[in-house]
């Protein structure tokens, strides 16, 4: 028999202190998707350990109880650092979790690199999850989509549409602020932690992606994250590794040049570039037609 709530719902942190109150348009939207959630009376979220899909793990949690179950995919196009989170956090909230290995990566379509290369990782998780679903009984599968991903190019929401995906935080009106102040408020630690698209984000389309090549990436991101860069994107482009942080931190990369060149070249690049136009989300997708 499936236990209550861990939680209730007027608890704001998983830690020490109650937090000040939210916004009066915030708070209704916090009370909307606790009361959509246990509406739903069992739930899969699928948990990347970004903030969206943590705060709908965190809540379906705490209004579901053992009656919902956080997945997380440990493919080859999530960083390890990542999937050690989620496996924390988990940890911490004491919610029931499972990690699986999806394999998108055997897929030619998705190795192909296409536009829409991303409808084929998600669907393939969406699978995953839908055969979890239907075997263990559970009624609905939970991502972490909000009102600010919808304008821009994401192929993987036609596939969240396919397998009837629930989006708790966009049918409730959150945006991305809304999601990182509740959160905040809720103490999730990592409310603030900086936006991660999959490591395969950062091969330019039509580029043949191999596991390989997103370790090496992977280890390229570390090298600049250890000197204190928290968000940074390293775009691969053969040969070539372009090198995204916000524009505020140009000039202080620039001192670590150096070091940056000798390590990203020892992991088999020929030529570290600065792209002087800073970290733009998506910025492969700069270009095509949505």
């Amino acid at each position: 028999m499936f236990a209550g709530p861990s939680r209730s719902p007027g608890t704001a942190s998983p830690g020490s202190h109650l937090a000040a109150p939210l916004a009066p348009e915030l708070e209704r939207k916090h009370q909307a998707v606790r009361t959509l959630l246990r509406g739903l009376g069992s739930s899969i979220t699928a948990f990347s350990g970004g903030v969206d899909s943590s705060l709908v793990a965190f809540l379906a949690h705490q209004e579901l109880g053992a009656r919902s179950l956080a997945v997380t995919s440990s493919s080859e196009s999530l960083t390890r650092a990542d999937f050690d989170l989620t496996r924390a956090l988990a940890a911490q909230w004491g919610m029931a979790y499972r990690s699986i290995r999806t394999r998108e990566i055997d897929n030619p379509a998705y190795r192909a690199n296409p536009v829409n290369r991303c409808y084929y990782c998600k669907s393939t998780l969406y699978g995953e999850l839908a055969g979890i679903a239907r075997a263990e009984g559970y009624a609905a599968i939970l991502n972490g989509t909000n009102a600010d991903d919808l304008g821009d190019h994401r192929p993987g929401l036609l596939a969240a549409q396919e397998f009837a995906i629930r989006a708790p935080l966009l049918e409730c009106g959150f945006g991305k602020a809304d999601i990182r102040a509740l959160a905040a408020h809720l103490g999730l630690p990592n409310a603030q932690k900086p936006q991660a698209a999959c490591l395969s984000s950062r091969v330019p389309y039509g580029f043949s992606i191999s596991p390989a090549m997103l370790t090496q990436i992977e280890k390229a991101e570390a090298v600049v994250k250890r000197l204190g860069f928290a968000q940074v994107r390293v775009r691969h482009h053969g040969q070539i590794a372009r090198i995204e942080v916000p524009a505020e931190d140009l000039p202080r990369i620039l001192e670590h040049r150096e070091a940056i060149e000798r390590e990203l070249t020892g992991l088999g690049y020929r030529f570290v570039t600065l792209d002087l136009k800073g970290f733009r989300s998506g910025s492969l997708n700069e270009g095509i037609e949505k």
